[in-house]
């Protein structure tokens, strides 16, 4: 209080009461508390963030740093991996999302896979988030499913935040990180990114160690050894959601999983309006002769993930990330809206499959040893669960009776899907992989795959032969950085 004479100053403990007291009334002053609205989150405070990158350069680890910061309770290591598989291989195979509160903002934070084979996941999730994290290996530099995750980001308007991340590494310096700083602007550019994103903000972190920082620094002091500077940033640099919470209630749904008592869960970001428990909805898609009604229903229970738990909320507004329950129709890229909304959401766009396998029973001699489940129609109703929770997968009738032609991105997702499912109890025969071809202006057409090979100087020839015996053209090769003997090629190359 600028009134008071310095003879009069309070004492400590009452300045530092009276900071507090001025400080939270010139915040619940900037944006109304969640009681002024009725139990909804402020859309203004909120924000709305994927972590994308190449596979293996730290996402899955950065967001259990940024948990640990935000005071979630981490069981272990990878704990947004909640899948078997994820953990025994290590690698993120679907999207999560988790939210946690940052200085009075609520961050809802999207962790995508980073495999080729994984890009579905990627592409359904940048249609609920206005910001992204581009996290790249400051040793490795942009890598192939870099380009192809910052495409799908630049493509929605997303603004993303750079992230340089392992720079605690011996081999990495100032220099390394200016080079590999320069070759993702130059991918931003090639990408036509718009003079917005260009303006992107630069941090220096490792995930491993829990820090990241403003400026180039291989070891912060103590006190810095956090990631408040990224937390800052996301605050600082992401827009808040375009949201209208007058507006009748619309929600496109980007996740959908299963549960025992609750059934569909369905998961998505609201895009207009306010939902409640109880609440009247129903389903809507968009078809070839115009919108359709799935189902007519009511909210059942209304979930946000906190941390690495669920939390039942009673009411949720625009802008928001948040997951349903109550109706047994609607999938992924269908509308969940207010009884009296007749337009549905346009879906997101997938690319399309490149490679085929038929899934079929086991007519071997040994069969019905290992598995229950060996009949060509349990079979089915499996691959077409798996097709609604899974959109880059493509479920038609096969060749031969009680067979399947299941279409995916490569052979680590498809075989992903056989290993799920033999540990379910199925039992099934599968061919060998086929690679898809599309026709277009009477020309036919086959998927062409980018390969990074990074070999050792004297096996250089022998890849080099080997690609080229498969159609492979060669781009560009050089030196890896900050090693010695080591050689990186990349090529383009037919997936067959």
């Amino acid at each position: 209080p600028a009134f008071l004479s310095p003879a009069s100053a309070p004492p400590p403990f009452a300045s530092s009461l009276l900071h507090r007291l001025y400080s939270s009334a010139a915040a619940s002053a900037a944006s109304p508390p969640a009681s002024a609205l009725g139990g909804v989150t402020d859309p203004a405070r909120i924000r709305n963030v994927a972590v994308i990158a190449h596979v293996d350069h730290g996402k899955t680890t950065l967001m259990d740093r940024l948990l640990r910061q935000c005071g979630a309770d981490i069981p272990h290591e990878r704990a947004m991996d909640n899948i078997s598989l994820e953990r025994e291989r290590g690698i993120t195979i679907s999207s999560k999302v988790t939210s946690v509160s940052w200085k009075e903002n609520e961050l809802n934070m999207v962790d995508t896979p980073g495999h080729a084979d994984f890009g579905g996941e990627v592409e359904r999730v940048v249609g609920m988030v206005e910001g992204a994290v581009l996290v790249v290996d400051a040793g490795e530099g942009p890598l192939a499913q870099t380009k192809f995750v910052l495409s799908k980001a630049l493509k929605y308007g997303l603004r993303p935040i750079l992230l340089l991340n392992k720079v605690d590494r011996p081999s990495v310096s100032e220099e390394t990180c200016n080079e590999v700083e320069s070759l993702v602007f130059d991918l931003f550019a090639n990408l036509g990114a718009t003079e917005e994103q260009l303006d992107f903000p630069v941090l220096y972190a490792s995930a491993k160690e829990g820090w990241a920082s403003l400026k180039f620094t291989k070891c912060p002091p103590d006190s810095e050894k956090n990631m408040s500077p990224l937390l800052d940033s996301i605050v600082q640099h992401v827009r808040s959601p375009k949201a209208d919470l007058e507006a009748p209630f619309q929600m496109l749904v980007s996740m959908m999983e299963r549960d025992f008592y609750l059934g569909r869960i369905l998961t998505g970001r609201v895009t207009s309006g306010v939902i409640r428990v109880g609440d009247k909805v129903h389903g809507l898609r968009i078809t070839d002769e115009g919108v359709q009604k799935i189902e007519d229903g009511k909210v059942v229970k209304l979930m946000k993930k906190k941390g690495t738990s669920m939390a039942v909320i009673e009411a949720a507004g625009a802008g928001d990330i948040i997951s349903m329950a109550g109706l047994s129709g609607p999938a992924i890229g269908h509308t969940v809206a207010n009884p009296e909304v007749l337009t549905a959401l346009p879906a997101v766009e997938l690319d399309p499959p490149t490679i085929s396998m038929t899934f079929g029973v086991n007519d071997s001699p040994l069969a019905g040893r290992d598995g229950t489940h060996v009949t060509g129609a349990k079979i089915g109703n499996r691959l077409m669960a798996e097709a609604e929770t899974n959109l880059a997968i493509n479920v038609l009738p096969g060749p031969l009776s009680e067979s399947y032609e299941v279409q995916g991105r490569g052979e680590l997702q498809l075989g992903i899907l056989i290993e799920n499912m033999r540990r379910e109890g199925f039992e099934l025969s599968v061919s060998p992989p086929r690679v898809m071809y599309k026709t277009e202006r009477g020309e036919r057409l086959e998927p062409i795959e980018e390969v990074t090979v990074e070999v050792d100087e004297e096996h250089i020839g022998f890849v080099l032969e080997t690609l080229n015996n498969r159609k492979g053209e060669l781009l560009d090769m050089g030196p890896v950085p900050g090693t010695t003997g080591r050689t990186r090629v990349f090529m383009t190359c037919p997936s067959r």
